[in-house]
């Protein structure tokens, strides 16, 4: 586990991803999005990933796909694929083609997806608004113990702003994440739904998550993200309000 807990450079980085035989620009992407998350303080989705990485099993030659499109819907599978990378196909094509008012996106087989405000984020710079979940690896127990029945099962959203930043919340269920675990930050028995006494709230939510992309997505793990168009800009009027409080997703 300790070694997972570990600062590395750009070279150093690409060298370890290509060595999986991922590809020149897919190992420059992993390492885009670890990178974002290590400089902004996610440790647990940023470089120790790529250790964990080197002990999972996926195709590095896996390509996602496009399985449907219309102008409000598209499903996208991983094929047995790193799911960071169906996500940065998604987030590429959407950008390319954004959706006139609004669009729902499945992705089935798309695991890991790593940290979800990133992806989020990179839309919202491009005015979209976004919704975006996806679940993981069963980790969380109801808050009366017994088996883990939920992944962490994040929830994202990001809203646009005409000054240039973005509000983007990024939330797992669990008190702590898995990332945190493999960075060295928690222990597994600290994965339990967030809140405490009112625990009954996160885990709620993340059934509710695990139950609709499942619905969605299919039984592997999958995403679901919503993309739509802004009709107002309610960003620089809540930071006027907020008188300079640190909001989510500010740096």
């Amino acid at each position: 586990m300790g070694r997972y807990a570990r600062t590395v450079t750009r070279d150093e980085a690409l060298s370890r991803l290509q060595s999986l035989g991922l590809s020149d620009a897919d190992a420059l992407t992993l390492f885009a999005h670890f990178d974002a998350a290590e400089r902004r303080g996610r440790e647990g989705h940023g470089h120790s990933r790529i250790a964990w990485l080197e002990d999972q099993a996926f195709d590095p030659q896996a390509r996602p796909l496009r399985l449907e499109q219309t102008s409000t819907f598209e499903r996208w599978t991983g094929t047995g694929g790193l799911g960071y990378l169906v996500l940065s196909a998604i987030c590429a094509a959407t950008l390319a083609e954004p959706p006139d008012r609004h669009r729902l996106i499945v992705a089935e087989r798309c695991f890991p997806t790593g940290s979800l405000g990133e992806w989020a984020r990179s839309l919202a710079e491009a005015g979209l608004v976004v919704l975006l979940t996806a679940t993981s690896p069963r980790r969380l127990p109801a808050p009366s113990g017994g088996v883990p029945l939920t992944g962490t099962n994040p929830l994202t959203i990001a809203i646009p702003s005409s000054d240039g930043r973005p509000i983007v919340t990024d939330v797992s269920m669990g008190a702590v994440t898995h990332g945190d675990v493999i960075a060295r930050r928690a222990t597994p028995d600290q994965l339990v739904p967030f809140g405490g006494p009112l625990a009954h709230k996160a885990f709620a939510l993340a059934v509710g998550l695990e139950l609709l992309v499942t619905a969605l997505a299919g039984a592997e793990h999958g995403v679901v993200m919503l993309v739509a168009q802004p009709e107002h800009d309610p960003v620089p009027a809540f930071r006027r309000l907020a008188q300079g409080v640190r909001l989510p997703g500010d740096s």
